[in-house]
């Protein structure tokens, strides 16, 4: 059978995953490490994920492959294809200001209507994760750059398009050069941006160049084609991928990193999933979105044709990374902490925002420790504290989501912290429901498989060729089933007490 290729190119690390297309049969993987930083060179990327496929064995069998990526990066390119400055990143907060400058101005001078005005037009309230505000961000503070750009891509555009063989003018690892009209995207990602409406041209989803006119100041700029779920974006250059393959190796229209991990675990309507990586996210699937002006809740669209519903917070695995430094522990000791402190810490209450806040948007805030006392002072109790305040930003967002009619069917835990006893025990006291917990995996590069497997089935159903793949019409398939297996369920043990006195300190100043 074919094998396919699933890229996550995320904050930390590039991860390939290698799958047999028909089970999803995990065949070989590998990776590779990203530098830290709120903002980076694209090469970094390009770097790595050549590292991280020679680590797989190299991809020349593959017939298929897709990337998804972290969401929002803004990547400037010249006409020449040349990465103008280094990207900024989804969690780098500078253009915290040109959101709330690009708010007023759409609401003339009311943010409130503003706000309104924007979840209505593109589904997110503007904060500073959104590529627009860093347009925005660019074109007041490096004017120069601006008047150079000539095309806007996203992380997971930007390695797609060098996948295939494009990239800087004279760069020897991009053979066929700097088109820039070659680059595409899908609707996941477009609808991270702050420019693209996925329900606008009654549901084809359109970009809106006026809200890029906004941000940048011209709308004269190249910014990717937007494919559908199984549309071939084109076929990656032999070099890379695909080599021993009749016909080369389809490239996926990709997807951001949340809704690639959504398609990793099968989720479908009613589905919510709690995933708790380098950020906090809360993800549900909807048939459509909503437009929440509070800001809350992100309606972005999903790799599969459908709604995906996010609440995100900065403040995530970091959180127990900044406890086991204050506490001099490893990831075990950690756990066995927390878990002989009560539930409630005893009134020791820490809320989270170490790195500023995305939701709620409070990207200047700091971390707050209450109810200290000496009863409190103890190892087990700052351990479980941390645990809970990290658990209770992500419980808001999931009130925030029932708020907005999203239905809650079911809520699975997932990301690396998932593992966690302690996570695993605290999360149903703080949720108050059961909760599934999907066999550990690369879910983003899982889905991008799974996506790559899609692509090809829709090609052999079109009587194409991978060379001759249409890519303009999305496929009426399926994706394949290759649903996670769920390696625990975890009952409901509601302890409103945890959250109750969060509550009472979340807002204090």
């Amino acid at each position: 059978m074919p094998l396919v290729a699933g890229v996550d190119t995320s904050t930390q690390s590039c991860k390939i995953v290698v799958r047999d297309a028909a089970t999803g049969e995990l065949v070989r993987s590998g990776s590779a490490k990203h530098p830290d930083g709120t903002e980076i060179h694209p090469d970094h990327w390009w770097s790595a994920f050549t590292q991280a496929a020679d680590a797989a064995g190299g991809l020349a069998d593959v017939a298929a492959i897709a990337v998804g990526g972290q969401q929002h990066g803004m990547v400037a390119l010249d006409a020449e294809g040349r990465v103008i400055r280094d990207a900024l990143l989804w969690n780098d907060t500078r253009s915290a200001g040109a959101a709330e400058a690009l708010i007023s101005e759409l609401g003339d001078g009311d943010r409130a209507v503003g706000s309104q005005r924007w979840a209505d037009a593109v589904g997110s309230v503007l904060v500073a994760s959104l590529t627009v505000t860093k347009l925005r961000w660019l074109r007041d503070a490096e004017p120069e750059n601006a008047a150079r750009v000539a095309a806007v891509a996203l992380p997971h555009d930007w390695l797609s398009w060098r996948i295939a063989g494009y990239g800087p003018a004279g760069d020897p690892s991009a053979p066929l050069g700097p088109d820039l009209n070659a680059l595409f995207t899908d609707r996941s990602d477009a609808s991270g941006t702050g420019y693209y409406d996925a329900q606008g041209a009654n549901g084809a989803g359109e970009y809106r160049p006026d809200l890029l006119r906004m941000a940048l100041g011209r709308d004269d700029v190249v910014l990717p084609r937007v494919l559908g779920p199984a549309e071939s974006g084109g076929v990656a250059h032999p070099s890379v991928a695909g080599v021993d393959v009749d016909g080369g190796a389809l490239i996926g229209p990709g997807a951001g990193d949340n809704a690639g991990a959504a398609l990793g675990v099968g989720m479908t309507p009613g589905d919510v999933a709690i995933s708790i990586g380098t950020s906090g996210v809360v993800s549900a699937v909807a048939p459509r979105r909503t437009a929440d002006g509070s800001g809350a809740i992100n309606g972005f669209a999903d790799a599969a044709g459908n709604a995906l519903m996010l609440a995100v917070t900065l403040n995530a695995a970091r959180v127990l990374d900044a406890a086991r430094e204050v506490l001099g522990v490893d990831v075990d000791e950690l756990a066995a902490l927390a878990l002989r402190a009560p539930a409630g810490s005893d009134g020791l209450v820490l809320v989270p925002y170490l790195e500023g806040e995305r939701t709620p948007n409070r990207p200047d805030a700091t971390g707050t420790l209450h109810g200290i006392r000496l009863a409190t002072s103890t190892r087990p109790h700052l351990a479980r504290a941390y645990v809970e305040g990290m658990l209770c930003g992500l419980a808001d967002g999931l009130d925030a989501l029932r708020a907005q009619g999203v239905p809650v069917e079911r809520v699975m835990l997932i990301g690396g912290a998932a593992q966690s006893p302690a996570v695993q025990e605290i999360a149903p006291q703080v949720f108050g429901l059961p909760i599934a917990v999907p066999e550990p995996g690369e879910y983003v590069a899982d889905g991008a498989a799974r996506q790559a497997a899609w692509v090809l089935a829709a090609a052999g159903a079109a009587g194409a060729t991978p060379t001759t793949a249409d890519a303009g019409a999305p496929s009426a398939l399926a994706p394949p089933d290759w649903s996670a297996t769920i390696s625990a369920t975890l009952p409901a043990d509601p302890r409103p007490e945890i959250r109750e006195q969060y509550a009472k300190v979340r807002d204090l100043a």
